[in-house]
């Protein structure tokens, strides 16, 4: 992010330029950026310079097609007014819908353009501009443009969303927030250290494989080996991926993995526990996914369901730590990001946790659960 971060400087640094053309030669001769037609990019970001005479804009900034090219770096509109040079963040995360011949926009048919004023300008409470640029492709990166391409079908289109919001009963709601309490009783009991000690096993057994494979540079791709490394039993399917992620991963067989609330399900004498597995890289700065919501809550208004997280810390050479925690652990609940204006209309929405949490979570690992705070929070879910 280096590079990212002296550019955004350089365009501050000549706030009041007030002509698009000399900041664009200005900016290739410093940074050398490529020009593939209206936008201009390096290895760490993309930009397309815009320019208004006014503070806001509605001018056509790039097709939707263009923007998949680049959507796995940040991807910038620089708009050039006479006293400023503002800076918006406009990867796909950030988009409401496409303006420009979209009616055929569908999910196999990439069309249409999308203007400035198609560019969330507030996002779950952060100011889309230059000072938080970082902290927002953080949030992005993590969805990616699949992740984002049947939101902007539907709200370009205006289809009916897919999808259905969790309905809530009073027996429901009472299970959801009794939750927190089986889950105090779970973390202080020995069928948590078993299910820590068989997680821990799991790594044991494959930790090289999954030390070369945290280097796939494709995060959903990483997390979906690494994931199937530890917990799947397809012993022949694991010796073909071990063999490939060996080789570079460059024929990777075609594998499978559920999408439900947690990867690994294991039921004790009264409980059912669900665990979703996290691999953090320890030098990178991102914001892992968390959960769909409306699956949380339907989980959790079983009478007898615990939810947990095991987060792998790798750094270049080992796996740092193994911890496992609860959901509702106070300092992950707290830096829970809700991701409700991504979500269609038919959802609650997902969530992520803020990086820099589990890596502190990682490195000294606690279990405390607040119960005010996890009602709370609950409260909040539900509402939504």
């Amino acid at each position: 992010m280096k590079k990212l971060r002296e550019f955004i400087k350089f365009i501050s640094d000549n706030d009041g330029i007030g002509n698009k053309q000399n900041l664009i030669l200005k900016a290739n001769e410093q940074f050398e950026l490529i020009k593939d037609r209206t936008i201009y990019y390096c290895d760490s970001f993309a930009v397309r310079f815009s320019y208004s005479s006014k503070t806001g804009f509605s001018n056509t900034v790039l097709s939707l097609s263009k923007l998949q090219k680049f959507d796995n770096v940040p991807v910038l509109v620089c708009l050039v007014t006479q006293s400023e040079n503002k800076i918006f963040i406009a990867n796909s995360t950030f988009l409401t819908k496409i303006s420009h011949s979209s009616h055929q926009l569908r999910t196999n048919n990439i069309k249409g353009s999308f203007n400035g004023s198609d560019i969330i300008k507030s996002f779950n409470d952060i100011e889309n501009n230059r000072d938080n640029i970082e902290s927002l492709f953080a949030i992005h990166s993590e969805i990616g443009f699949e992740g984002n391409l049947v939101r902007l079908v539907e709200a370009t289109n205006n289809i009916s969303p897919s999808g259905n919001k969790f309905l809530i009963g009073s027996s429901e709601k009472l299970n959801v927030f009794s939750a927190v309490d089986r889950a105090i009783f779970f973390n202080n009991s020995a069928y948590f250290l078993e299910l820590q000690k068989d997680l821990d096993e799991r790594v044991k057994k494959y930790e090289n494989e999954i030390l070369v494979a945290s280097h796939i540079e494709n995060v959903n791709i990483r997390g979906r080996i690494i994931e199937y490394l530890i917990l799947d039993d397809n012993d022949e399917l694991k010796r073909k991926l071990i063999n490939e992620i060996k080789n570079e991963y460059s024929r990777l067989p075609h594998f499978k993995t559920d999408n439900t609330l947690g990867d690994y399900r294991k039921i004790f004498e009264n409980h059912l526990t669900e665990t979703d597995v996290k691999t953090k890289i320890m030098i990178l700065n991102s914001n892992p996914k968390a959960y769909n919501i409306d699956k949380f809550l339907e989980f959790l208004s079983r009478s007898n369901t615990i939810f947990l997280l095991y987060f792998i810390g790798i750094d270049a050479e080992e796996i740092v730590n193994k911890v496992l925690v609860s959901v509702f652990q106070k300092d992950l609940l707290k830096s829970t990001i809700v991701l409700k204006h991504w979500a269609g209309r038919n959802s609650r929405g997902v969530t992520q946790f803020v990086g820099t949490t589990i890596h502190e979570l990682i490195l000294n690992s606690n279990n405390a659960i607040e119960r005010n705070l996890a009602d709370d929070y609950l409260e909040k879910l539900i509402e939504l």
